[in-house]
Protein backbone atom coordinates (compact mmCIF):
# COMPACT_ATOMS: atom_id res chain seq x y z
CA UNK A 1 0.00 0.00 0.00
CA UNK A 2 1.18 3.39 -1.07
CA UNK A 3 2.03 6.42 1.95
CA UNK A 4 -0.97 8.27 -0.03
CA UNK A 5 -3.40 5.76 0.25
CA UNK A 6 -2.55 4.65 3.50
CA UNK A 7 -2.92 8.82 4.68
CA UNK A 8 -6.11 8.03 2.78
CA UNK A 9 -7.57 5.28 5.06
CA UNK A 10 -6.11 6.37 8.56
CA UNK A 11 -8.04 9.95 7.47
CA UNK A 12 -11.20 8.25 6.57
CA UNK A 13 -11.65 6.29 9.94
CA UNK A 14 -10.29 9.01 11.90
CA UNK A 15 -12.77 10.78 10.90
CA UNK A 16 -15.85 8.49 10.95
CA UNK A 17 -15.23 8.05 14.38
CA UNK A 18 -14.48 11.48 15.15
CA UNK A 19 -18.19 12.78 13.33
CA UNK A 20 -20.03 9.67 15.03
CA UNK A 21 -18.64 10.54 18.17
CA UNK A 22 -16.89 7.07 18.71
CA UNK A 23 -13.83 9.63 19.52
CA UNK A 24 -15.42 12.47 22.02
CA UNK A 25 -14.45 15.80 21.68
CA UNK A 26 -11.73 17.24 23.78
CA UNK A 27 -10.38 13.36 23.64
CA UNK A 28 -6.57 13.15 23.51
CA UNK A 29 -4.81 12.18 20.38
CA UNK A 30 -0.85 10.74 19.88
CA UNK A 31 0.96 10.12 17.33
CA UNK A 32 2.41 7.05 18.73
CA UNK A 33 -0.50 5.54 20.05
CA UNK A 34 -2.28 6.28 16.38
CA UNK A 35 0.65 4.45 14.98
CA UNK A 36 0.43 1.49 17.50
CA UNK A 37 -3.22 1.51 17.03
CA UNK A 38 -3.59 1.96 13.27
CA UNK A 39 -0.33 -0.30 12.53
CA UNK A 40 0.88 2.52 10.51
CA UNK A 41 3.76 4.97 10.25
CA UNK A 42 4.07 8.30 11.55
CA UNK A 43 4.05 10.29 8.11
CA UNK A 44 0.74 9.22 7.22
CA UNK A 45 -0.77 9.16 10.46
CA UNK A 46 1.11 13.06 10.67
CA UNK A 47 -0.67 13.55 7.35
CA UNK A 48 -4.47 12.35 7.99
CA UNK A 49 -4.19 14.31 11.13
CA UNK A 50 -3.18 17.55 9.36
CA UNK A 51 -6.11 17.41 6.67
CA UNK A 52 -8.62 16.69 10.17
CA UNK A 53 -6.91 19.65 11.45
CA UNK A 54 -7.80 22.03 8.42
CA UNK A 55 -11.42 20.86 8.70
CA UNK A 56 -11.57 21.39 12.03
CA UNK A 57 -12.21 18.08 13.40
CA UNK A 58 -8.86 17.71 15.55
CA UNK A 59 -6.71 20.80 16.76
CA UNK A 60 -3.18 20.92 18.27
CA UNK A 61 -2.33 20.52 22.06
CA UNK A 62 1.06 20.91 22.91
CA UNK A 63 2.92 18.39 21.13
CA UNK A 64 -0.09 16.29 20.29
CA UNK A 65 -4.14 17.00 19.13
CA UNK A 66 -7.37 16.48 20.89
CA UNK A 67 -10.63 15.97 18.80
CA UNK A 68 -11.85 19.29 18.57
CA UNK A 69 -14.51 20.68 21.26
CA UNK A 70 -17.74 21.55 20.11
CA UNK A 71 -17.89 25.16 20.28
CA UNK A 72 -21.57 26.48 20.11
CA UNK A 73 -21.21 29.92 19.62
CA UNK A 74 -18.74 28.67 16.60
CA UNK A 75 -21.75 26.61 15.13
CA UNK A 76 -24.20 29.41 15.79
CA UNK A 77 -21.78 31.74 13.43
CA UNK A 78 -20.97 29.17 10.55
CA UNK A 79 -24.83 28.76 10.62
CA UNK A 80 -25.13 32.18 9.84
CA UNK A 81 -22.50 32.43 7.25
CA UNK A 82 -24.02 29.36 5.69
CA UNK A 83 -26.99 31.07 5.16
CA UNK A 84 -25.93 34.14 3.51
CA UNK A 85 -23.67 32.25 1.41
CA UNK A 86 -26.09 29.48 0.02
CA UNK A 87 -28.79 32.24 -0.38
CA UNK A 88 -26.52 34.20 -2.73
CA UNK A 89 -25.90 31.06 -4.35
CA UNK A 90 -28.96 29.93 -5.14
CA UNK A 91 -29.96 33.24 -6.51
CA UNK A 92 -27.12 33.05 -8.74
CA UNK A 93 -28.11 29.28 -9.71
CA UNK A 94 -31.68 30.47 -10.80
CA UNK A 95 -30.15 32.50 -13.35
CA UNK A 96 -27.31 30.42 -14.34
CA UNK A 97 -27.84 26.82 -13.82
CA UNK A 98 -28.08 24.70 -16.90
CA UNK A 99 -32.01 22.54 -17.25
CA UNK A 100 -29.89 19.60 -17.30
CA UNK A 101 -27.70 20.38 -14.47
CA UNK A 102 -30.94 20.69 -12.50
CA UNK A 103 -32.46 17.51 -14.11
CA UNK A 104 -29.30 15.46 -12.88
CA UNK A 105 -29.70 17.14 -8.92
CA UNK A 106 -33.09 15.75 -9.17
CA UNK A 107 -31.83 12.27 -9.73
CA UNK A 108 -29.90 12.30 -7.26
CA UNK A 109 -32.41 13.25 -4.68
CA UNK A 110 -35.10 10.93 -6.11
CA UNK A 111 -32.58 7.96 -5.55
CA UNK A 112 -32.03 8.78 -2.13
CA UNK A 113 -33.68 6.36 0.71
CA UNK A 114 -33.96 7.79 4.16
CA UNK A 115 -34.25 4.39 5.73
CA UNK A 116 -30.25 4.24 5.01
CA UNK A 117 -27.45 4.81 7.07
CA UNK A 118 -26.73 8.21 8.34
CA UNK A 119 -23.71 8.32 6.64
CA UNK A 120 -25.16 8.17 3.24
CA UNK A 121 -27.95 11.18 4.32
CA UNK A 122 -25.00 13.25 5.53
CA UNK A 123 -22.14 12.72 2.57
CA UNK A 124 -26.01 13.47 -0.02
CA UNK A 125 -27.04 16.63 1.82
CA UNK A 126 -23.65 18.00 1.72
CA UNK A 127 -23.04 17.36 -2.37
CA UNK A 128 -26.33 18.63 -2.46
CA UNK A 129 -26.08 22.08 -0.65
CA UNK A 130 -22.15 22.45 -2.11
CA UNK A 131 -23.64 21.50 -5.45
CA UNK A 132 -26.58 23.46 -5.84
CA UNK A 133 -24.13 26.31 -5.17
CA UNK A 134 -21.82 25.52 -7.60
CA UNK A 135 -24.38 25.86 -10.03
CA UNK A 136 -24.24 29.54 -9.39
CA UNK A 137 -20.99 29.67 -11.68
CA UNK A 138 -19.44 31.37 -8.85
CA UNK A 139 -16.00 29.87 -7.43
CA UNK A 140 -15.84 31.87 -4.30
CA UNK A 141 -19.21 31.01 -3.13
CA UNK A 142 -18.44 27.40 -3.33
CA UNK A 143 -15.28 27.09 -2.02
CA UNK A 144 -17.25 29.27 0.98
CA UNK A 145 -19.85 26.42 0.81
CA UNK A 146 -17.51 23.34 1.11
CA UNK A 147 -16.36 24.89 4.14
CA UNK A 148 -19.06 25.78 6.13
CA UNK A 149 -20.24 22.70 4.91
CA UNK A 150 -16.93 20.89 5.99
CA UNK A 151 -16.58 22.58 9.54
CA UNK A 152 -20.49 21.66 10.33
CA UNK A 153 -20.13 18.18 9.63
CA UNK A 154 -19.61 16.63 13.00
CA UNK A 155 -23.20 18.45 14.44
CA UNK A 156 -24.70 17.74 11.08
CA UNK A 157 -23.93 14.06 11.51
CA UNK A 158 -25.91 14.37 14.94
CA UNK A 159 -28.91 16.26 12.89
CA UNK A 160 -29.34 12.93 10.57
CA UNK A 161 -29.32 10.11 12.99
CA UNK A 162 -33.44 9.25 12.69
CA UNK A 163 -35.19 8.63 9.18
CA UNK A 164 -37.45 11.20 10.42
CA UNK A 165 -35.17 13.85 10.32
CA UNK A 166 -33.68 12.20 6.87
CA UNK A 167 -36.63 12.14 5.50
CA UNK A 168 -37.99 15.99 6.39
CA UNK A 169 -34.43 17.20 5.02
CA UNK A 170 -34.92 15.80 1.45
CA UNK A 171 -38.33 16.98 1.45
CA UNK A 172 -36.64 19.97 2.02
CA UNK A 173 -34.46 19.78 -0.37
CA UNK A 174 -36.77 18.67 -3.18
CA UNK A 175 -38.54 21.85 -2.51
CA UNK A 176 -35.74 24.13 -2.23
CA UNK A 177 -34.79 22.77 -5.95
CA UNK A 178 -38.19 22.74 -7.72
CA UNK A 179 -38.33 26.06 -7.04
CA UNK A 180 -34.83 26.85 -8.38
CA UNK A 181 -35.66 24.72 -11.51
CA UNK A 182 -38.86 26.95 -11.79
CA UNK A 183 -36.66 30.09 -11.80
CA UNK A 184 -38.14 31.45 -8.57
CA UNK A 185 -35.43 33.05 -7.22
CA UNK A 186 -37.43 34.56 -4.03
CA UNK A 187 -39.24 31.52 -3.08
CA UNK A 188 -36.17 29.11 -3.80
CA UNK A 189 -33.99 31.54 -0.72
CA UNK A 190 -37.13 31.53 1.31
CA UNK A 191 -37.03 27.59 0.99
CA UNK A 192 -33.52 27.19 1.45
CA UNK A 193 -33.46 29.97 4.21
CA UNK A 194 -36.17 28.13 6.16
CA UNK A 195 -34.55 24.81 5.81
CA UNK A 196 -30.98 25.76 7.18
CA UNK A 197 -32.67 28.20 9.92
CA UNK A 198 -34.80 25.45 11.49
CA UNK A 199 -31.78 22.79 10.86
CA UNK A 200 -30.34 25.16 12.71
CA UNK A 201 -32.61 25.62 15.92
CA UNK A 202 -33.08 22.00 16.03
CA UNK A 203 -29.33 21.66 16.25
CA UNK A 204 -28.29 23.98 18.85
CA UNK A 205 -31.60 22.62 21.11
CA UNK A 206 -30.32 19.58 21.09
CA UNK A 207 -26.66 20.66 22.23
CA UNK A 208 -27.58 23.39 24.31
CA UNK A 209 -30.22 21.88 26.44
CA UNK A 210 -28.15 18.87 27.51
CA UNK A 211 -24.69 20.68 27.81
CA UNK A 212 -24.47 19.31 31.04
CA UNK A 213 -25.54 15.57 29.74
CA UNK A 214 -22.85 15.99 27.25
CA UNK A 215 -20.13 17.31 29.54
CA UNK A 216 -20.72 14.20 31.89
CA UNK A 217 -20.15 11.71 29.09
CA UNK A 218 -16.86 13.37 28.42
CA UNK A 219 -18.09 15.11 25.42
CA UNK A 220 -16.40 19.07 25.47
CA UNK A 221 -18.84 21.45 24.74
CA UNK A 222 -17.76 25.16 25.16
Amino acid sequence: MTEKSQTALIYEKLREGILSLAMSPGERLTERALESELQASRTPVRAALTRLEAEGLVQRDGRGFIVAPIDLAEIAALLEFREVVEAAGVRLACERAADAELEALDARLLSFDASGSGEQSHRMGTDFHVELVRLSQNAFLTAAAESSMTRLSRTRWLEVQTEASRALAMSEHRAVLAAVRARDAERAVSLLTGHIRSTRDRLLDALGSDVRGWRARGVAIV
